[in-house]
């Protein structure tokens, strides 16, 4: 299954990528540090704001919650919304930025993301992480799932730095 350190173990599909990792945690703080500390292990380039400029990134914590950014001058960008919110075993939510980085307003035409959390033998954590339908973003949903296989491989090494300090 999932090995300890930042090792991201990855399965691909022809419309969604797969990322395993394994948390020296329990499920409680692996899910908060997730969702509730997302300004902590993201990394600030993945934003429209960018490092410079970003100011806040964060999950409103409920289903219909939007995961937002605020940038420069108070500007107010958001990239999802929460479809299911489970603490702290689950959590589904809407990926609208389009293979261009622009947003994709139209939830139907937008990828998903789903987390999972659940409880190893040893009492460690087990973080599945789903991003799928990427055929929703159309013609370049393939290219963006290639890009996003190593940038959800980039983001969760920061996850587990963040989680494990």
């Amino acid at each position: 299954m999932a090995q300890k350190g930042a090792a991201v173990r990855q399965e691909v599909g022809p419309a969604s990528v797969r990322s395993v990792l394994l948390v020296p945690v329990p499920v409680e703080r692996a899910f908060e540090v997730f969702a509730e500390e997302l300004a902590d292990w993201w990394i600030r380039d993945y934003t429209w704001s960018g490092s410079a400029a970003l100011v806040e990134l964060g999950i409103e914590p409920h289903t219909d919650g939007m995961l937002y950014e605020i940038g420069p001058y108070g500007f107010r960008a958001d990239w999802g919304r929460v479809l299911v919110w489970e603490p702290p075993y689950r959590l589904v939510f809407t990926w609208q930025i389009g293979p261009d980085r622009a947003p994709v307003p139209d939830p139907e035409r937008a990828s998903e993301v789903e987390v999972r959390f659940r409880a190893d033998d040893s009492g460690d954590t087990v973080v599945e992480v789903e991003h799928r339908h990427f055929e929703r973003h159309g013609e370049s949903g393939e290219g963006y799932r290639q890009a996003l296989t190593a940038g959800w491989q980039e983001l969760l090494t920061g996850y587990h730095r963040s989680v494990t300090r």
